[in-house]
């Protein structure tokens, strides 16, 4: 099995890439959804949170937006989150390998790949990439997104230029979704082709 981490900044285009993925038949874990999982109404975090961070939860789980603003900015909180969130995704990422172990490729949808020195856990990397115009204008228009949040999202991110330089495959999502389908079936391609030479 080939395990391709996935990666990207924010509004880069990384949800669209991934679903790209799976509709080609590649098994994708998500990262993100895994945490969304966790956090959801009766998720295995949601009580851990709370207690951590108090009113960041309802019946709907986790309040996200409660939630960052809980912890952006302060390292200390952000880092205490961590601690809870990261060891029960790593879980569920050991157990996502173990269903797919007979798998000649898999995605392992990961945002800060990079950051939390995830890249020893995959066999390559591939970083989605748009133009920093692109990446504004799409974070921008997210709902309760602001200047100010959407500045220190970034400042948690290694720059997009930094992670392009360190990937195997840059999929770029700057043009036509064709295009970029285009470049997620070559690397399909390649990897599954270099599993079986």
């Amino acid at each position: 099995m080939i395990v391709l981490g996935l990666t990207g900044s924010i509004g880069m285009g990384k949800s669209t890439v991934a679903r790209m993925f799976a509709e080609a038949g590649v098994p994708l874990f998500d990262a993100d959804a895994a945490v969304h999982a966790l956090q959801g109404p009766g998720g295995a975090l949601v009580e851990a949170i709370e207690a951590h961070f108090p009113g960041s939860t309802g019946e709907a789980g986790v309040n996200r937006t409660a939630l960052a603003e809980a912890v952006l900015g302060d390292s200390e909180a952000l880092q205490r989150l961590e601690a809870l969130v990261h060891p029960a995704v790593a879980e569920a990422r050991e157990a996502f390998l173990e269903r797919h172990r007979d798998s000649p490729l898999v995605v392992l949808d990961i945002p800060l790949l990079f950051e939390k020195g995830g890249g020893a856990r995959v066999d390559k990397i591939a970083v989605v990439s748009a133009p920093e115009a692109a990446q504004r204008q799409r974070v921008l228009a997210r709902p309760g997104m602001t200047e100010d949040r959407f500045a220190k999202i970034r400042a948690l991110q290694m720059p997009d230029a930094e992670k392009r330089a360190r990937a195997d495959f840059v999929i770029p999502t700057g043009g036509s979704l064709a295009e970029t389908n285009a470049v997620v079936r070559s690397i399909i391609a390649c990897l599954t082709g270099l599993r079986d030479s």
